[in-house]
This record gives C-alpha cells, structure tokens and sequence, in this order.
C-alpha cells in the first residue's frame, strides 16, 4: 500500500463543497473503517483509526472524544 497502512475507500466534494473521504485501515484497527469530512462553513469532523473522534463546528468550538470513549470536551481546558 504504498508505505501506508490504509487504503482508500471513497472521497469526493458535493455541489455544496463539502468534501469527506473513507479510509480501510484493516482488521487490526479499532475503527477500521475511518472517515473524514470537512464542509464549506469550516467545521469538520474526523472518526479516527484509533476509535476516537473529532469535532470542530468551525466557530471556534472543537470536541475531542478519546478511543476509550467519555468525552474531553473541547473549550473546557
């Protein structure tokens, strides 16, 4: 794979600009099946590999929920 330890899925941008993009980590990976996206009013989201996520509404306020799950929260530090 290239020297990487994924594959891609699918990726793509609508009329609207919004772009997201799907990733195959494998079996070994907690989420195997990883995405991203991203839209045109700056906010965009991340559903990590490692079984985390991470959210950011673009307005300054960013979510960061561990693999273990519970919740960081995002301005609260």
């Amino acid at each position: 794979m290239s020297g990487k330890d994924y594959s891609y899925k699918s990726s793509g941008t609508n009329s609207q600009g919004n772009h997201y993009c799907a990733r195959d980590y494998g079996s070994s990976a907690p989420n195997q099946n990883a995405y991203h996206y991203s839209n045109g009013d700056g906010s965009y989201y991340y559903s990590n590999p490692n079984g985390s996520t991470y959210h950011n509404d673009g307005q300054g306020s960013a979510t960061y929920t561990p693999p273990s799950g519970g919740n960081s929260g995002g301005n609260s530090k």
